[in-house]
């Protein structure tokens, strides 16, 4: 059995970031958009408010914010 392309980066990574070598070359991005998880934090470590990203990433889904930063303690 093929292994699937869409899959869950780890098991204590929110299900809804995923790695997809069809999508941005398998970087990490919030699932059903192309918007990287890493940039989504690099906002938040900059101080960056949840309005000035959603301005940025008009399509970020509404729990996008809270996915990345729990995404982003899990893999440190």
């Amino acid at each position: 059995m093929a292994e699937p392309r869409l899959r869950s980066i780890g098991p204590t990574v929110p299900t809804e970031i995923v790695s997809d070598a069809r999508i941005l070359g398998g970087m990490p991005v919030l699932s059903g958009t192309r918007i990287p998880a890493e940039t989504i934090a690099a906002y938040l470590r900059a101080g960056q408010t949840s309005a000035d990203i959603r301005a940025d990433y008009p399509t970020l889904p509404a729990d996008g914010i809270t996915i990345v930063e729990a995404w982003a303690a899990a893999t440190g």
